[in-house]
C-alpha cells in the first residue's frame, strides 16, 4: 500500500507523542501537528481503516504493528538525514530539523543504505537523540536528568536537547548551550529561573525552558 506523507507524519507524531508521556487522542495530534479538529477526524477515520492505528472507546490512539514499522521507518530516515546534514554539509545543527521533516518523506530505500554505510548506525543526532523514540523514564535510566534538575554546584554536560522547537534551538545556540557544553550550576532562583555558567559566562534560563535540555554528571 502506498502511504502519503500526510499518514507518515500522523504515525509520526503519535509515535512521538507517546514517547513524551502523552495520552494521544485527537487533540494531541492536533495541538502536535498544528491542524485542525476536523482535519485530525478524517485523518484518523483512514488509518483506522488502513489498519495504522487502533482507537480505544475512549479515544485513546495506539499504533497497531504495521503503524509502528512506519512511524519507526520515518523517524530512523530522519535520523539519518539530520546527521548527514551535519556530518556532511556542515548545517547547523539548529537547522537540520526542520529539513529532515521535509526530506525523511522521499528517501528511498537505496539512499538510505547508502547513508547507513556512510554514516554508520551508531551516533545519536545532533541534538542528541535516539534514532528510536526514548521515554523520559529510559533516559533517566542513563543517569540523565533536566537541567532544571540538576544541583547547585553540580558539574554537568548537555546530552539532550528537545529538537522540535526550531526558536528554542537558536535560543539555545546563542546561549552556547548545545549537546557537548560543559555547563556549571549556580542554583534555582526565587522566579523559578535557573542560573549557571558556561564557557565561564552567566546563564538564566526558565524552568519550562531547562526540562527541555537533558544533561548528566561529568567528573
Amino acid at each position: 500500500m502506498k502511504i502519503t506523507v500526510s499518514k507518515e507524519n500522523y504515525l509520526k507524531a503519535i509515535a512521538e507523542a507517546q514517547a513524551q508521556g502523552e495520552t494521544v487522542i485527537a487533540a494531541t495530534l492536533a495541538r502536535w501537528l498544528k491542524v485542525s479538529a476536523p482535519a485530525v477526524t478524517m485523518a484518523i477515520r483512514r488509518l483506522k481503516r488502513d489498519g495504522f492505528i487502533d482507537v480505544a472507546r475512549q479515544g485513546q490512539i495506539t499504533l497497531t504493528a504495521e503503524g509502528r514499522k512506519i512511524a519507526d521507518r520515518i523517524l530512523f530516515r530522519h535520523h539519518l538525514i539530520e546527521r548527514m546534514l551535519v556530518e556532511i554539509f556542515g548545517m547547523e545543527w539548529y537547522k537540520v530539523h526542520d529539513e529532515a521533516e521535509r526530506l525523511e518523506h522521499v528517501v528511498s530505500e537505496d539512499f538510505e543504505q547508502l547513508l547507513i554505510t556512510k554514516l554508520g548506525e551508531g551516533p545519536l543526532c545532533p541534538h542528541g537523540n535516539d534514532s528510536e523514540t526514548v521515554s523520559p523514564e529510559t533516559l533517566r535510566t542513563r543517569g540523565w536528568t533536566t537541567l532544571a534538575e540538576a544541583g547547585d554546584r553540580a558539574q554537568v554536560k548537555v546530552v539532550s536537547v528537545y529538537e522540535r522547537d526550531r526558536q528554542l534551538l537558536e535560543y539555545l545556540d546563542g546561549l552556547s548551550v548545545h549537546p557537548g557544553a560543559r555547563i556549571e550550576m549556580v542554583g534555582k532562583n526565587y522566579d523559578d529561573t535557573i542560573t549557571f555558567r558556561v564557557g565561564g559566562k552567566p546563564v538564566q534560563l526558565g524552568e519550562a525552558v531547562a526540562r527541555k535540555v537533558w544533561v548528566e554528571a561529568v567528573a
